[in-house]
C-alpha cells in the first residue's frame, strides 16, 4: 500500500462548513486521519453534486471511486485517479483501522442522491429521511469515535443524533440551492399535513419572486424544530467525551443551532435565501460552547 510521508496532510477544506474541520482543537496526531476523512467525503460528494456531468457519468465515477476504497483498505493498486485522497486515506486505514464499510456508507448515500434526483423520487417520510441520514451522515460521527477510542452503545447513539441533526440543518439551510437542483429533502408525510402539494415547489423561483405561502413557512419551522430537538437528543455526548474531542463537538453542536437560530430569524424563507455561520459568530459560539450544562446545551 503506498503510504504518503508522516509529515503529509491533507489539505485544509476549502468549502463552506457548519463545523471546524480537524481543527487546532484536535490532537495533532489524529488531525492527518481526520483531515483525510474530511477529504473522502468533500471528494466523493463533488463527484456526486459539483459540475455538469450527466448521472451516468456521475454513477460511473463514484463506481470507479469505491472501487478505489476497495482496493486501498485492501492492500491493492487504485486507479490513480484521486492520489490526493487515497493516499492519506491509506496511511490513516492501516494506522488506525478505520472501518471500511462506515466509508462505503457515505458513497452509498452519494449514490441514492444522484439516482432519486434523476428519478425524481422523493422521501415518504421522516423515517425514510433518517434512513439516508444514517448513511450520509452517522458514518462520519462513527468515524470520528473510531479515532478516539470510543465504541459504547450510548456515545454512539447520541452521535448518530447530532450527526443526523446536521444534515437535517443543512437540509433546511440549502432549500434554495436544493429546489433549484431538482433534490427535494422535505418528507411528502409532512407536505401534506401542511397542506402542501409537492408540486407547488416543482416551479421553484428563487429570489426576486414572491414570497413563500405562509403554509411552505410553517412547514420549514417543523422541520426546523425537529433538527433543534434532535440535536438536543445528542448533545448530552459533549459531556461524556474526554478532553478536546469534547470542546470540538460544542462547537459542532453550537454550529449547528446557530444555522437553527438564523434560520428562525428569516421566519423560516429559505426557499429564497441562505444563512451561514460566518466569522462574525465566532464569539457567541466559543461563548454558548463554554457555558453549555448538562441540562441544556444553550
Amino acid at each position: 500500500m503506498s503510504r504518503p510521508a508522516p509529515t503529509d496532510v491533507a489539505p485544509p477544506p476549502t468549502h463552506y462548513e457548519n463545523f471546524p474541520v480537524a481543527s487546532w482543537l484536535c490532537p495533532p496526531r489524529l488531525r492527518p486521519p481526520i483531515a483525510a476523512i474530511y477529504v473522502f467525503a468533500r471528494t466523493a460528494d463533488d463527484i456526486a453534486d459539483e459540475g455538469d456531468a450527466t448521472p451516468a457519468h456521475r454513477l460511473a465515477d463514484l463506481h470507479a471511486f469505491r472501487a478505489d476504497l476497495a482496493a486501498t483498505a485492501h492492500g491493492g493498486s487504485t486507479s490513480g485517479r484521486w492520489p490526493q485522497v487515497f493516499g492519506p486515506l491509506g496511511a490513516a486505514l492501516l494506522d488506525f483501522a478505520l472501518p471500511e464499510p462506515l466509508l462505503a456508507d457515505l458513497l452509498s448515500a452519494f449514490v441514492q442522491d444522484i439516482e432519486k434526483t434523476r428519478d425524481g423520487e422523493r422521501y415518504t417520510d421522516r423515517a425514510e429521511l433518517l434512513a439516508y441520514c444514517a448513511r450520509s451522515a452517522n458514518p462520519v460521527g462513527r468515524l470520528l469515535l473510531h479515532l478516539y477510542g470510543v465504541d459504547d452503545a450510548a456515545s454512539l447513539a447520541q452521535s448518530d443524533a447530532v450527526c443526523s441533526a446536521l444534515q437535517l440543518i443543512n437540509f433546511w439551510q440549502d432549500l434554495s440551492v436544493d429546489l433549484r437542483r431538482g433534490r427535494f429533502y422535505l418528507p411528502l408525510a409532512d407536505c401534506a399535513a401542511h397542506g402542501i402539494a409537492p408540486a407547488a415547489f416543482d416551479d421553484f423561483r428563487p429570489l426576486g419572486a414572491a414570497p413563500p405561502e405562509r403554509a411552505a413557512l410553517a412547514l420549514v419551522a417543523h422541520e426546523v424544530a425537529w433538527a433543534r430537538a434532535l440535536m438536543q437528543q445528542g448533545a448530552p455526548l459533549v459531556h461524556g467525551l474526554p478532553g478536546r474531542i469534547g470542546w470540538e463537538l460544542r462547537l459542532v453542536v453550537q454550529g449547528g443551532l446557530r444555522i437553527l437560530d438564523k434560520i428562525e430569524a428569516l421566519d423560516f424563507d429559505t426557499f429564497s435565501q441562505r444563512p451561514a455561520v460566518g466569522a462574525a459568530d465566532a464569539p457567541l459560539l466559543a461563548w454558548r460552547a463554554l457555558r453549555m450544562r448538562r441540562q441544556s446545551v444553550r
